[in-house]
């Protein structure tokens, strides 16, 4: 075993969309557990586009993160030295573990064992199985307040969160799910694999407005939105009454400056279409995550809830894995390999 362990910190901070530059990899000791700790070797990590909000200097609604630090993240690894009874060596564990290929664990926050008993792929514990697919599950039943019957938009369809609340949508007997994604590719899976109803690429449809307006001439009861402000306002005068918006993401703003983020303006539905709009930090719903994941993991089993993963292999790959979040190059949820899963 090495006895040095890898990670990616925050070099300098990212003025506009990320570079890989803003970025370094460094090596230290390896950790040694203390009392009630045990150590995670982490074998697959996530990069997650909500982290771009703590990496300019300023203050979000996270904490800007302080330049050296490591980059946050979710982690799938095994431990492989412990001082706690309840995480035994070899025990299986998906945490907050951040950009690294170890961590130092005590059992507490968000942290919790692979089950056994659901013989799935290890990177789905941060996927579908992570805080994407429990963003989802939340997002649409907690927050927007799904309802069978609903007509749903999502934006930012193809990706992890998107695409899960599509499916979950569907599944909960929803009238009708569009999505808008960036490629005929992501459109296609959407449709053909998702079960989506249609899907609109908006980088090549002419008039994005009216194509919304034509696939759901009936208005949107429920607006997944993953996007940000612009898409926001785009929407708001199509919401039936009684309409609900879940701000689940807002990845075309998080690279601009509060001075440069679009106003929502239409905002008369509020009014005369009661329309509802809330966000969501999924943490607030810990507690009722092992019933989430519980329900989703049985979807994955029976083949009722689909998924995209793009794998990269290194630690090093991390910032570049990141970055193409921004440029639109992901399909799916984006993992990293930092070790062997043996």
């Amino acid at each position: 075993m090495t006895d040095q362990m890898q990670q990616i910190v925050l070099k300098q901070y990212c003025e506009g969309a990320p570079n890989p530059s803003d970025f370094e990899l460094v090596s230290k000791d390896l950790p040694v557990p203390g009392e009630d700790q045990f150590r995670i070797r982490h074998i697959w990590n996530s990069v997650d586009p909500g982290t771009r909000s703590r990496l300019s200097g300023g203050d979000s609604y996270a904490a800007a993160l302080p330049l050296g630090k490591p980059i946050d993240g979710f982690s799938v690894g095994i431990v492989d030295a412990s001082e706690n009874d309840a995480y035994p060596v070899g025990t299986k564990v998906f945490c907050a573990g951040g950009w690294r290929t170890h961590t130092i664990q005590n059992g507490k926050g968000f942290i919790g064992q692979v089950p056994d008993a659901v013989p799935l792929p290890l990177s789905l514990w941060i996927g579908v199985l992570g805080i994407p697919g429990l963003t989802a599950w939340f997002g649409l039943k907690s927050v927007a307040k799904f309802q069978a019957g609903d007509r749903v938009l999502v934006t930012s369809a193809a990706g992890p969160v998107g695409a899960t609340a599509g499916q979950l949508a569907k599944a909960g007997g929803a009238e009708q799910v569009i999505g808008i994604a960036g490629s005929d590719k992501k459109c296609q899976w959407l449709v053909e694999e998702a079960g989506f109803d249609h899907a609109i690429n908006y980088k090549t449809t002419p008039d994005l407005d009216a194509a919304i307006s034509e696939a759901m001439p009936k208005g949107v009861d429920l607006l997944f939105d993953n996007v940000g402000n612009e898409m926001v306002n785009r929407v708001l005068p199509k919401m039936r009454l009684n309409g609900r918006i879940c701000i689940s993401g807002q990845v075309a703003d998080y690279n601009l400056s509060p001075e440069e983020t679009p106003g929502i303006v239409n905002t008369k539905p509020f009014i005369t279409h009661r329309v509802l709009m809330q966000g969501l930090v999924v943490f607030d719903f810990a507690r009722e995550f092992p019933v989430a994941l519980n329900e989703m993991a049985t979807l994955i089993g029976k083949g009722e809830l689909k998924l995209q993963e793009e794998r990269f292999e290194g630690i090093d790959k991390m910032p570049e894995a990141f970055c193409g979040l921004f440029r639109g190059e992901n399909f799916g949820r984006r993992v990293v390999q930092v070790s062997a899963e043996e």
